[in-house]
């Protein structure tokens, strides 16, 4: 497939793969692809494939003849039969990222990202992460027998993240300072070539979250749903839907597009900010604070992509208290059995609030995705729970105890 890197800001074209950013106006850098070839297709060309991302190829701007693949994608779109009348909506689904290989939807970016980097010949490979990243980079690259990188910001990280990133081999480094002074460095280390930078900021990263779309669209069998609801954190997921829906419709495979809603944390919102004023840029916060670690970012990369998505689509942005995400966590674990981190239950709890505030109509179908697994943050979830109670071994004794 034809493709170009352009930036999104000025239109300049960029060739140089190690760049992040446009050398004319620092703006952010995507991939244009030619899709006049897919407009042959239709989607029941693609469906003896795999559900998953590669079952997308031909959205997708790398050469699949190296890719590396740990068959992410294909995540379960769970019917809310419990919750939507609860809530107060016609129909609810949950897409469940959590199931992906390494327990969060980075894994779809990771896997065009990575294979990007071998395009390249890279041999190093990095990022700066509040954790999900780094432990989707971390298992990429040791898939593709690269070294790798992650940045961390001291003492912010879920231990089932840091664990991870460990175990599959990165070098981890723990940066004094928050996400986005994480982040400079690890683009300072790319600048220098020292290693191939694979945040968010990667124009090749987003494209394989695209696929989070394909496969909703896929699993509702193109029924175009009235909204989808996203955490926000660095705000690429919202932007890759974004570029998928318009992929779509260029294509001819919709003709309409779902309005894309954003959440954010009450301490960590940016976005919503700037909603709120009818802006299209925002105001970075240097100290942005939530337990919902995910999400917990004061400048995101993708912020006025996000924006741009959320207006263009007639969508939304609200924020959360911590308390509301943690409601809406155990309630989805205890109505509909799916165990999410708390970052990813901020899309049920903004929902619950839309739908309060009217700005959901309760006859709309609403997909909440969920963008990661409840055992990222064991912590956080031990601590909402009852401890368990001893018993003697007998019938009589545990029957009395659980009555």
């Amino acid at each position: 497939m034809e493709r170009s890197i352009r930036c999104w800001d000025c239109g300049r074209e960029v060739d140089d793969p190690y760049f992040d950013s446009c050398p004319s106006c620092n703006g952010l850098l995507e991939v244009v692809l030619d899709l006049e070839p897919v407009k042959e297709l239709r989607p029941s060309d693609l469906a003896s494939r795999p559900l998953g991302v590669w079952r997308y190829q031909p959205f997708l701007p790398v050469n699949p003849d190296l890719a590396v693949s740990l068959q992410e994608g294909g995540t379960p779109l769970y019917r809310c039969m419990n919750l939507a009348p609860e809530l107060g909506v016609r129909e609810l689904h949950v897409k469940y990222e959590g199931a992906n290989p390494t327990g969060s939807f980075k894994d779809r970016g990771m896997t065009v990202g990575i294979t990007r980097a071998r395009e390249i010949g890279a041999d190093m490979v990095g990022c700066a992460s509040t954790g999900n990243t780094s432990a989707s980079l971390a298992a990429y690259a040791a898939k593709a027998g690269m070294g790798c990188v992650v940045l961390l910001p001291e003492g912010k990280v879920a231990l089932g993240k840091l664990a991870q990133a460990m175990f599959y081999g990165a070098k981890v480094v723990s940066i004094e300072g928050n996400f986005d002074d994480a982040l400079r460095t690890v683009r300072e280390l790319a600048e220098k070539r020292f290693l191939y930078l694979l945040n968010s900021i990667n124009p090749f990263r987003p494209e394989g979250q695209k696929s989070v779309l394909f496969e909703i669209m896929d699993q509702l069998y193109y029924d175009v749903p009235d909204r989808i609801v996203l955490p926000v954190g660095n705000a690429g997921n919202i932007s890759a839907v974004h570029k998928a829906l318009k992929e779509l419709v260029e294509v001819g495979w919709i003709e309409r597009m779902p309005m894309l809603t954003g959440i954010q944390a009450s301490g960590s919102m940016p976005l919503v900010e700037a909603f709120d004023r009818g802006s299209k840029d925002f105001t970075a916060e240097s100290a942005p604070e939530t337990l919902a670690t995910a999400i917990r970012i004061g400048n995101p990369v993708s912020g006025r992509k996000a924006l741009e998505a959320i207006y263009s689509t007639g969508g939304h942005a609200l924020p959360v208290t911590d308390e509301e995400i943690l409601a809406a966590q155990m309630e989805l674990g205890r109505r509909e059995g799916v165990g999410v981190e708390p970052a990813s239950a901020a899309s049920i709890a903004g929902l619950r609030r839309l739908i309060e505030e009217g700005i959901v109509d309760r006859d709309e179908k609403v997909v909440c995705i969920c963008t990661g697994n409840a055992l990222k943050d064991p912590e956080v979830m031990i601590s909402q729970c009852d401890r368990p109670v001893k018993s003697r071994a007998t019938a009589e004794s545990v029957m009395d105890l659980v009555r």
